[in-house]
């Protein structure tokens, strides 16, 4: 699940959103009041249920060295990998997440020094009904992103961070606590 030319997702388990409203999420890093967007690259990062932990690396084209690509891609496994601890793969699997498309041009890029979302600042209505984005392993599966399931995310995450991987980590406070 994409958007198309022209538009932004929304991805959410709550499939009766008629209007998004700005606000200041719980885990805002601002003090600003956003509605949340992802564009095309972005949007992979999303298919899972919302309080999942996940750790994310893909190879930066330039950057990443060939080492880095085996050790942590792994060979012969694509460009990008996201994982996810054991405790979340039934809820992966049972899940049902919806996709609303927003027109794109009421959102700005948001992020330095690359844009890792979309965001506007006035209320925005999708532009239909939710889509049920479907099975979420297949969805990664059917995009050539391998999907890992790790005890704990804490060791990869180390090796992604300190590599040259490009990388992103989402509620990584709902992971199990870093091995001793």
């Amino acid at each position: 699940m994409r958007p198309e030319a022209g538009q932004v997702l929304h991805f959410s388990e709550d499939p009766g959103i008629r209007t998004f409203v700005p606000h200041v999420a719980a885990t805002a890093r601002q003090p600003e009041a956003y509605v949340w967007a992802v564009d095309h690259e972005q949007a992979p990062a999303y298919w899972f249920p919302r309080q999942c932990p996940r750790a994310m690396a893909w190879v930066r084209p330039g950057v990443t060295t060939g080492a880095d690509r085996d050790r942590i891609i792994g060979a012969g496994c694509g460009t990008r990998v996201h994982a996810i601890e054991y405790a979340w793969l039934d809820a992966v699997r049972t899940t049902t997440l919806y996709a609303y498309r927003l027109p794109a041009d009421r959102f700005r890029p948001f992020g330095e020094p690359d844009p890792h979302a979309w965001v506007a600042t006035d209320p925005v209505e999708p532009l239909g009904p939710p889509e049920p984005v479907g099975d979420l392993i297949a969805c990664h599966a059917a995009a050539g992103i391998q999907l890992r399931i790790l005890d704990n995310l804490w060791p990869f995450w180390d090796q992604v961070t300190a590599g040259t991987v490009g990388f992103s980590g989402i509620r990584l406070r709902n992971a199990r606590r870093r091995p001793a």
